[in-house]
């Protein structure tokens, strides 16, 4: 049975090296979730490498790899951030972004050359990546009197979930991960003994 909500991406942030005719193609992968966190990343390489002439980036985000972006930072069009995302996709992997930052060396490499720089460093930088596979999971918060506390835990146990936060004040809460295709069957049988709402 294919596992649907099942995915791959890296583990930790990984880089790579091209070099071509005195030009220098650093790429460096990170594992990313959020366009966000892709923003500072990139903010924050354009200020680390504030004297090279090109940024070109890609990433591919989410479970189904539905989110995605190119840029070519002033490279000639489709010549940059098109070879970055084809490395990420010929891997398969999501909630990834390739910077590779590139330091003109003088001589113009042409349309074909720069895709093989930059095609090649994305490359080397996956590379040396470990690739780990993610769950794609939903978070729920978990909220029920004292006695049901039993039931709940026991559902918990039964499905090998753990709680990632837990109150046990006046009345309890607790929040889980769920993977995607345990959530009906985690809905149904908690939704008996507590209330339960997405976070």
């Amino acid at each position: 049975m294919e596992c649907f909500d099942a995915y791959k991406s890296i583990g930790a942030p990984s880089e790579g090296l091209y070099k071509d005719n005195g030009s220098r193609f650093i790429a460096l992968a990170y594992p990313v979730e959020t366009e966000e966190e892709v923003k500072s990343i990139v903010a924050g390489l354009r200020k680390q490498y504030h004297d090279a002439r090109h940024h070109c980036y890609a990433y591919r985000l989410g479970y189904k790899a539905d989110v995605y972006r190119a840029s070519d930072d002033g490279e000639p069009s489709g010549s940059a951030g098109r070879p970055i995302l084809g490395q990420i996709d010929s891997l398969g992997l999501s909630d990834v972004l390739v910077v590779v930052v590139r330091y003109f060396g003088g001589i113009k490499l042409g349309i074909p050359g720069l895709i093989r720089a930059y095609k090649t460093a994305t490359a080397d930088a996956l590379a040396n990546a470990t690739v780990v596979e993610k769950i794609a999971s939903r978070r729920f918060r978990v909220r029920f009197d004292y006695l049901a506390m039993n039931d709940v835990m026991k559902v918990l146990k039964e499905m090998d979930l753990q709680p990632c936060a837990q109150d046990f004040g006046t009345s309890c809460s607790l929040e889980v991960r769920v993977r995607l295709g345990a959530v009906e069957p985690f809905l149904e049988r908690l939704g008996k003994v507590a209330g339960i709402e997405e976070c």
